[in-house]
């Protein structure tokens, strides 16, 4: 959302500027992202200066161009060859002389001395379209002869500038989503070092002229609009609005369109009460119906689009027809055109929960619907009437024709709520004084009903629809107060506390310390994802995935049931960016639908896990002086993998591992204890990676995370002395079958040996020469000891011997020579 900061000093004396401004917003709750200087005319006409044109004649190699010299006020006339057809010796003119920037639409142009057919030509004299005045480019604009040569073009027309900042609203502030709301937050912060109020335009001179053009309203479905109120004018003249709201609506960067619509916007951007002018004469039957209508009924938008609506979309109805989706889109029949003379202005306060419905059921985002469906204030709707009602009257003519229509038959309370000031203190972390508390309130336009010696008895305003606990009473005190005014301590007191199960989020940041130590960069993407990556997979059934009911996008219509797309969308958003080398890791919660019968408790149709996801990619050392560039393989990807599971208590020795038939996975291995698979890791398929558009190959650990912590929970931690008797290192050149696997090995080796035998590590294979057809050789190591005593050659011989024995015997292996 974007605030104009000179639209703003309408309704606040402001002193500071808009940096300081900024802060201030960002401290209360309304981030700011971004403080920005724009003008009315893209670059301020900086550069260009009046002129005149001294001589002009026919360029001598062209018939359409002239050669002109130009006087702007420095003692030296510039040579300038000109296209524009009306040229003439004598004319006051705009001149960009050479090194001036323009802007035409999206291009930029910096003017250099250069020959035209021949000619020097330094600067050019410019049309409407070439310094963002108009459109037209049919000749130069000529200027009246008593404006000064030498001019700055930007004094001459009144070029204003102005700074936007712009601010990251959040879906619970939306009282912030107005320049008056913004006034209203910087007013009760100022207020706490000097006395600041914000003010509203007055609307007291408001009346009826007359009772020409009276128009009922009648509500039929008051559950999804609680108010509905109109007036009408008539004998108004639509047209271009004035420089001054045409400047407010750009700098925000919305585009004019004509005074009606512009002055609904602009009373739109300055309260936060969406408006809607239909044209009267368009509305049959003389009466405004609020209703819905049957599911399949056709209705075409101002878009163009024609939309079949659902049985619960609210629409505004005159007697026969529909006229406009309720607080989200207007109709193409009833909209204010250029030959309207009577209007019928709506200011209503609708349901948010129908609103956004209805948004989404018809991929519809405007700047109504984003403010009815986070709550606008129901309290607000009569004087954003009389506000626009004025402006019309004022800027379009014609006169008020009839009392306004106000049908509220429910109205909204606010909210009570109990606030006690030790509490306030217990939470703020500081005693702010009672006074203090209470001016904050009152600034904020919450209302003290009682005050006692422990507390307050508060009537919050319905438009705050984010205050209506204890709690967000405190926020808002302390946002107001400042955050950054709370004193650290200097003396943190605290007591050591035995938790007989680890704490989750202590383990989840002891791993992540551990994957950052390593190189690892944290991802968060969004749990929401695209239903159709799971069309004809198998272990993730398209059938399992929750689907949204009302998707923001064909993007977001479904919840994920791996972290893997996520990652991979990450992946794909870097390497295109040049960015190829990459280590990642994700915790994250993933989502199956576990059946769609109907059952009376329905959320346990529903089954949710969490994950944690580990991503590598690109160069494991990138090339550099001292070596050449590796590329990042599975074993790295296993390594770290593994240790995460050591240092969560698992051995993997004790685990069951073979390969994956994860469908994610060209090759892998999986990791399962108690018939619950613990880990999964491994190449990423090549179709899985041609989808996100990936030519880099990458590999994938999947934990289940939830399994990990059950482990943790029943692991014991014990320690043991270091041993008293050395290590025995024997290795073996064993000549296998291709299908034979390491984890064989192994297997094979603990069974046969269980006594002495500690470690059996694999550090070379070889395929090649000297190695028949069909098999492989395994440079096998075995570390050997007895925590008895020292080993001797006879016992170390006979167990390798035994082992031997056990390779051939169940492996059909051969001691190579």
């Amino acid at each position: 959302m974007k605030i104009s900061y000179n639209w703003l000093k309408d309704y606040i004396n402001l002193d500071e500027s808009p940096e300081e401004v900024a802060k201030i917003l960002t401290q209360t709750g309304l981030e700011v992202a971004g403080v920005e200087e724009v003008e009315t005319v893209k670059g301020g006409m900086d550069g260009l200066v009046l002129g005149k044109v001294v001589t002009c004649e026919k360029h001598p190699n062209s018939e359409h161009l002239s050669k002109t010299t130009v006087d702007i006020g420095t003692g030296e006339l510039l040579n300038i060859v000109c296209g524009a057809p009306n040229v003439a010796a004598g004319q006051k003119v705009v001149v960009a002389p050479v090194g001036t920037t323009l802007y035409m639409g999206e291009q930029e142009l910096t003017l250099k001395k250069m020959k035209i057919r021949g000619e020097v030509s330094e600067g050019m004299i410019c049309a409407e379209d070439e310094i963002g005045m108009g459109t037209s480019h049919e000749g130069i604009i000529v200027l009246p002869e008593s404006v000064e040569i030498g001019l700055p073009a930007k004094e001459y027309f009144n070029i204003k500038s102005d700074w936007v900042i712009e601010i990251d609203l959040t879906p619970n502030r939306i009282d912030g989503g107005s320049h008056i709301g913004v006034a209203r937050d910087l007013a009760a912060f100022l207020n706490q070092t000097k006395s600041t109020e914000y003010k509203r335009i007055p609307v007291d001179h408001f009346k009826t002229d007359n009772h020409h053009l009276e128009i009922p309203v009648e509500i039929k479905n008051p559950e999804a609009c609680p108010r509905y109120s109109g007036v009408t004018i008539s004998g108004i003249t639509v047209g271009e609005s004035p420089d001054w709201l045409k400047n407010r609506l750009k700098a925000i960067g919305h585009t004019p369109i004509n005074n009606v619509v512009d002055i609904t916007n602009y009373v739109l951007f300055e309260t936060g009460q969406p408006l809607h002018a239909f044209d009267a004469d368009e509305i049959s039957g003389g009466k405004v119906v609020v209703q819905t209508l049957p599911s399949g009924t056709k209705f075409t938008t101002l878009d163009e689009v024609e939309r079949e609506l659902h049985g619960d979309d609210l629409m505004i109805c005159n007697v026969s027809e529909g006229m406009c989706i309720g607080g989200v889109f207007g109709g193409i029949k009833s909209g204010v055109k250029e030959s309207t003379q009577n209007v019928f202005l709506e200011s209503a306060w609708f349901d948010p929960v129908f609103i956004r419905k209805t948004a989404r059921r018809h991929g519809l985002n405007t700047d109504a619907s984003f403010r009815f469906e986070r709550g606008t204030d129901p309290n607000g709707v009569i004087y954003a009437l009389k506000r626009a009602a004025l402006l019309i009257k004022e800027i379009a003519g014609g006169t008020i024709s009839s009392e306004i229509v106000d049908v509220y038959p429910k109205p909204a309370e606010h909210f009570n709520v109990q606030v006690n000031y030790q509490n306030i203190t217990r939470l703020i972390g500081k005693e702010l004084g009672k006074e203090t508390i209470k001016n904050i309130l009152t600034s904020l336009e919450i209302e003290i009903e009682n005050e006692t010696e422990d507390g307050l008895s508060l009537r919050v305003p319905p438009y705050r629809v984010d205050v209506q606990r204890e709690a967000d009473v405190v926020e808002d005190i302390l946002r107001i107060y400042g955050y950054n005014n709370v004193e650290i301590p200097a003396l943190v007191k605290s007591s050591l506390q035995y938790a007989p199960q680890p704490d989750p989020d202590e383990i989840r940041n002891l791993v992540a310390e551990m994957l950052t130590a390593q190189g690892f960069n944290e991802i968060w993407s969004n749990s929401l994802t695209k239903a159709d990556y799971y069309e004809g997979l198998e272990q993730y059934k398209e059938e399992q995935t929750v689907n949204l009911l009302n998707p923001l996008s064909a993007d977001l219509n479904g919840m994920r049931q791996t972290l893997l797309f996520g990652g991979l969308e990450c992946v794909a958003y870097n390497a295109n960016r040049q960015n190829k080398d990459l280590k990642l890791y994700e915790f994250g919660n993933c989502y199956f639908l576990k059946g769609t019968e109907q059952k009376e408790d329905p959320v346990s149709n529903y089954r949710e896990e969490e994950h944690l996801g580990l991503f590598i990619t690109g160069a494991k050392i990138t090339e550099n002086w001292t070596g050449v560039q590796q590329p990042t393989s599975f074993f790295q990807l296993k390594s770290v993998a593994e240790n995460i599971l050591k240092r969560m208590g698992f051995t993997i020795s004790m685990l069951k591992v073979s390969e994956s038939q994860n469908e994610l996975f060209s090759e892998g291995l999986t990791y399962i204890e108690n018939n619950k698979i613990v880990l999964e890791l491994g190449i990423v398929s090549k179709k899985f990676q041609k989808k996100f558009e990936i030519s880099q190959v990458v590999y994938y650990a999947d934990f289940n995370w939830e399994a990990v912590l059950m482990r943790l929970a029943k692991h014991k931690v014990a320690f043991r002395e270091l041993p008293k008797f050395p290590l025995v290192r024997r290795d073996l050149a064993l000549l296998i079958d291709k299908q034979v696997k390491f984890q064989q090995i192994e297997e094979t080796a603990f069974k046969t040996e269980r006594k002495i035998l500690r470690e059996v590590g694999l550090f070379d294979v070889y395929e090649g020469k000297g190695v028949p057809e069909g098999k492989k050789s395994y440079a096998v190591s075995f570390i050997l000891r007895d925590d008895s005593r020292t080993l001797n050659d006879k016992q170390i011989d006979k167990t390798m011997q035994k082992m031997v024995a056990a390779f051939e015997r169940e492996l059909g292996a051969e001691l190579r020579k």
